[in-house]
This record gives structure tokens, sequence and C-alpha cells, in this order.
């Protein structure tokens, strides 16, 4: 028992420490400040979609919105193999006053090529067809501020950047399914800007990226990677970031904040969570190895004296000490990025889901290692 112990409060210590730095990396990263400038950028969205058929209005009415100017940017989708009305309806909607191309991912493969990431596929395929300079990504279910496009080129103009990570925020409902993932996905979204600031590791999502079309050709975009079935952010980011250390960087700005629903069902919450996991053993960027094997080991603790408490009252006595002391480590730093994505009235729950979020970090590592996972109607075996 004394040994497990130590070496717990060992693991818990060092935790403390990386949370800790992380929290004020995040305080320390200033928000951009906007000016009225009007860009020249040339940029191209490209945007992958499968069975999004109720989502593609919104996504081309935000977009239409926007307020960078119109004769700046195009639109490229590519429908990856839909099994839905997504296709016919994006004919029906195309929105007037925008540069669109709208292609099918079927056009542009051999019959009987095997693809094994269909996601890195399209966008490679969308940035083939791109006249911008700018390559900026995101997802079908995703609504946009009306400045985004607008701050992200400013941004890519004053700093020279080659890669942009940039803010997601999950919308939250009342459920609790919304709001464990939303706590969640905020812990995610600030690691991911202090580690960007910091250029301590690699981490971005997809749902909000911009990089350089002359930088992903002349790292030669997906190859090497692009057997892995997830990855289209992260393995890229690091790809470039090797190559351009320097002009990757985060964009903390709410103006350029995407907003994207939440999973509907626990059972598409965790395939997701397992996809985003199964490329961890794939990371070329083994910084980030050493935080997850961290994060792991801490919660796989947690779940050995969590059984452990119920058959004796002295082991009840520390897993209820040591979760405490869990929520007091990460609580500031949650509390830091969720002001700045305005949720902060989410933070109620923060206590109370500890022992979820302890099981499901556990269950996602596993299965992201040694399980599979459906995404968009496939199943894929890691």
């Amino acid at each position: 028992m004394a040994v497990f112990l130590f070496i717990f409060l060992v693991l818990l210590i060092i935790y403390a420490v990386l949370i800790d730095y992380y929290r004020r990396a995040w305080n320390q990263m200033p928000e951009f400040e906007s000016n009225d400038s009007i860009p020249a950028t040339n940029i191209s969205i490209i945007i992958a979609v499968r069975n999004e058929k109720k989502n593609i209005e919104a996504l081309l009415q935000s977009l239409v919105q926007q307020s960078y100017p119109k004769n700046l940017f195009q639109l490229i989708i590519i429908d990856d193999y839909s099994e839905d009305e997504t296709w016919n309806k994006l004919i029906q909607l195309n929105p007037g006053g925008l540069s669109t191309l709208f292609t099918r991912l079927s056009d542009h493969t051999k019959e009987g090529e095997k693809i094994q990431s269909h996601k890195k596929k399209a966008i490679e395929t969308g940035i083939k067809l791109a006249t911008g300079t700018l390559i900026i990504t995101t997802d079908a279910d995703c609504l946009f501020p009306t400045d985004w496009l607008i701050t992200m080129a400013r941004f890519y103009e004053k700093n020279n950047a080659t890669f942009i990570a940039a803010p997601v925020r999950i919308t939250a409902t009342s459920s609790l399914l919304s709001v464990f993932q939303t706590l969640d996905f905020l812990t995610l979204q600030g690691i991911t800007g202090a580690s960007v600031f910091k250029r301590i590791h690699s981490m971005c999502n997809g749902a909000n990226l911009a990089y350089e079309k002359a930088a992903f050709m002349e790292v030669d975009g997906f190859n090497g990677i692009d057997h892995i079935p997830s990855g289209d952010d992260m393995l890229l980011m690091h790809k470039i970031y090797k190559k351009y250390p320097e002009k990757v960087f985060y964009l903390k700005s709410s103006a350029a904040i995407v907003s994207t629903a939440a999973m509907s069902s626990w059972k598409q919450f965790f395939h997701q969570r397992i996809r985003w996991a199964s490329k961890w053993d794939s990371y070329d960027d083994k910084r980030i190895m050493g935080v997850l094997l961290l994060v792991y080991l801490v919660n796989f603790c947690f779940l050995i004296l969590g059984i452990a408490s119920f058959f004796s009252p002295t082991w009840l006595f520390f897993f209820i000490l040591l979760l405490v002391a869990k929520v007091l480590i990460e609580f500031p730093f949650v509390h830091s990025v969720a002001a700045f994505f305005r949720q902060q009235f989410l933070l109620k729950y923060f206590l109370l889901l500890q022992p979820l979020h302890i099981a499901y970090t556990i269950i996602a590592g596993w299965l992201g290692r040694f399980g599979s996972f459906e995404w968009k109607g496939r199943r894929i075996k890691n």
C-alpha cells in the first residue's frame, strides 16, 4: 500500500506541475487584437463531408455571412461517399455570391483504389483544386462568427504564419453528455493553446485549422501518415512544425472560435474519442507521448484506488483525498479556459463529473490502442 501511494503521489505531483505550466502559459498568451485593415490573402476553405444532410444548410449559411471579401475566398466541399442526400442537398443549396467548388471523392479515385483515410484523401483532393494561398479546414457540423475568416487572415499576415491552430467550442446543452463533453473539450483546448504558444508539443483540432498550401506541398502533404485513419490535423501539424518551428501559432481570439455540436449519444462520443486516441502511437512528436502516458497513469491509479476503496475505509479515505487534490490541481486551469470560451457556468459540474472522467479516460485510451471504432458509418480496426 505504501509503495503504491508513494508512486501515485509522485505521479500526481508531476501532473500538478504540468497542469500549472499549461495554466500559466494559457494566461500569458495574449488575445489577438484585430484591426481595421483589409487583408489581401486568397483563402480556400476545404470541407470533407459524409452523411451531413442535416448540417449542410446551416454550414453554408454561416459561410455566406462571413465579413471577408467574397472575391478573396473560395469554398471547396468534397463529398466522401455519402449514403444520404448530402450531395443533392449541396447542389440544391449552392449559394450565390460565393466561389464554390463541390465535387465527389469518387470522381478523384481510381476504381478499386484502397483508401486508408478517407478524410485525408478528401482534403488532399481539395488542396489540389484550391486556388488560395491559405488553406483553412473545418467540419460540416461547425458554425462560425462573421469575422472568423478576416481574423484568421489578419493573424496570418501579421505573424507571417505557416500553420495556425485556432479555437473550437462545443455548444453545450443541459444534458449530462453535453456538459461532460464540453468540460472535457475545454481542457483539451486549453492544453492545445498553451502547448502551441510555448511550442512544447504539437496539438490542434481539425475543425479550425489554417496552413499555407505551399507548406503542405513542401512537406509532401499526408504522405507517410496517409495510412492512419485519423490525424489529418495533429500529424500534419507536426510535419509542418519540423520544417517551420517558429511559424506555427495558436490564434487566441473570440472572433475566431468555431462552434460545433456535442455528440448526440454516448456511443458516438466514445467512438470519437477512441478515434482520437487511436493515433497516439503514430505521433512523430514524441514530446506529447510523455504527457499522454502521465495522464493515463494518473487516471489508472485512481481506478486502482477506487476499486480498493470497496474493501477498505483507508483506501476510500485516500481516494477521496487525492480526488479532491486532482480537482484543486485542474480547476484553476479549466476556469481560465472556460472564461475565454464564456462557459464558466459549467464549472459547477466539474467535481461531480470527475469519477466519470477518470473512467472514460482509461476506457478510451485502452480501446484507442487495442479496440476498434465506428465513424461516419465505417468500422475501423486499430
